[in-house]
């Protein structure tokens, strides 16, 4: 089981920790929401809880929850940047069988 984060990711999580000041990684999680079932939620990771599994991908600490670990195992998160306006984690997640018309939520 696996979550990674590709090099751009990874480089924008830890110029987001380094000016946040503090935090030991990223949160990943879904939760139930769209016409399809769930959307990512993603934040930065303060603490380890007890059913939290900690991932590290290209010197960062990925933090999910085990409950959410199903649905996200074998997830890539990538950060795309195709402008200064337009930005953002892109997800490539093996486990997705639809995807809402918007792309806001997905279904495993």
């Amino acid at each position: 089981m696996a979550v990674e984060l590709t090099p751009n990711a990874a480089s924008h999580v830890s110029a987001m920790l380094r000016k946040r000041g503090q935090g030991i990684g990223l949160r990943l999680g879904t939760k139930k929401s769209g016409c399809t079932g769930f959307a990512y939620v993603v934040d930065y990771a303060d603490q380890i809880e007890d059913d939290d599994i900690v991932f590290e991908s290209e010197g960062v600490n990925v933090v999910v929850k085990q409950d959410d670990l199903n649905r996200l195992n074998g997830l890539q998160v990538d950060f795309v940047k195709t402008n200064i306006l337009n930005q953002g984690f892109e997800f490539h997640n093996p486990n997705v069988k639809e995807m809402c018309g918007c792309g806001e939520s997905f279904n495993v």
